[in-house]
């Protein structure tokens, strides 16, 4: 493995204003790295954005010019109830996005080092309690079918001699979004429990951890393809209900039934929050990240504790 030298990147970060971007932004730019954010909105443009529209194929080629790296976080939300037409746009969102920055990168005469590109665990499907690695296939549903095409969106970057990390994140934990945010109010009130049968597999990484990991990847020249971004110990629903329990000081008792999950977000629920992947992070350890948090208490305990 070799490290490249740090020095000032400039680096343009899609998704900049989400839960992940967001803290991400904030660090580069702490660390006297120039970021320039792609931004949808003309109302919302700080100096140094770039203004594009992945629906309208929209980004001008010459705004990417001079950049290092280029983080591509952008995508619609998953977790709502699937509708055709929102499946449409979830998959939209995330192809055209990419094959937009693919195609604008491999236009510039100097291109950037690196590109870190989103995905996500889901790319395996539910597996139960199969062990996965980078190496495992895809599966078949609609998230595994949709990580697919996404990740082989990034082609041309690669075949333009770009390096290109693909990050198969897991559930992000955040007081301040995603999964644990939406569980805290229940289990504050006492209402918490496992959710279905409780066995479906959670691979989690805190917060901190998955912006030190993007990080790592942008420095470390010999991580290229897919990487799972995900603690190296994936817990069942059950375990991690009662962790979280144990960490709030309140039971984790009150089961929900799948029928109810189901009920709620349909197609969604049985893709995700009743399936479930055993992932690890067996390509990121191999490149020399050491985990800030890497056992599910100690990490629900820091994240909880900045709450306040």
């Amino acid at each position: 493995m070799r490290t490249v030298a740090i020095s000032p990147l400039t680096v343009v970060v899609s998704g900049a204003t989400g839960l992940i971007g967001t803290v991400l932004v904030s660090r580069l730019r702490a660390q006297g790295h120039t970021v320039r954010r792609l931004v949808r909105q003309v109302r919302s443009v700080q100096p140094g954005d770039i203004v594009w529209d992945p629906s309208r194929d929209t980004l001008d080629v010459r705004a990417l010019a001079g950049s290092d790296a280029i983080v591509h976080l952008a995508g619609s939300p998953i977790a709502v109830r699937w509708t055709e037409v929102r499946k449409r746009e979830i998959r939209a969102s995330r192809l055209r996005s990419t094959e937009l920055i693919a195609r604008s990168v491999a236009a510039l005469d100097v291109k950037p080092r690196v590109m870190l590109s989103g995905s996500a665990v889901g790319y395996y499907g539910d597996r139960g309690d199969e062990l996965l690695n980078e190496r495992s296939a895809p599966g078949v549903d609609f998230l595994g079918s949709l990580a697919r095409e996404w990740e082989a969106a990034t082609a041309p970057i690669t075949d333009a001699g770009v390096r290109v990390v693909l990050l198969r994140t897991g559930i992000v934990l955040s007081t301040q979004g995603g999964a644990l945010a939406k569980l805290l109010p229940p289990f504050h009130l006492g209402l918490g429990g496992p959710i279905g049968s409780g066995r479906q597999w959670m691979s989690w990484i805190a917060l901190d951890d998955q912006v030190r990991a993007m990080e790592h990847a942008l420095f470390t020249d010999s991580m290229q393809g897919p990487v799972n971004l995900s603690a190296p110990n994936p817990v069942t629903n059950a375990e991690f209900v009662t962790t979280l329990g144990r960490v709030l000081g309140r039971p984790a008792l009150l089961p929900l039934p799948a029928f109810a999950v189901e009920l709620l977000y349909g197609e969604m629920a049985r893709a995700t929050i009743l399936a479930g992947q055993r992932a690890v992070p067996a390509a990121l350890v191999s490149a020399g990240f050491t985990f800030r948090w890497p056992k599910l208490e100690d990490a629900l305990r820091s994240v909880t504790a900045e709450r306040g």
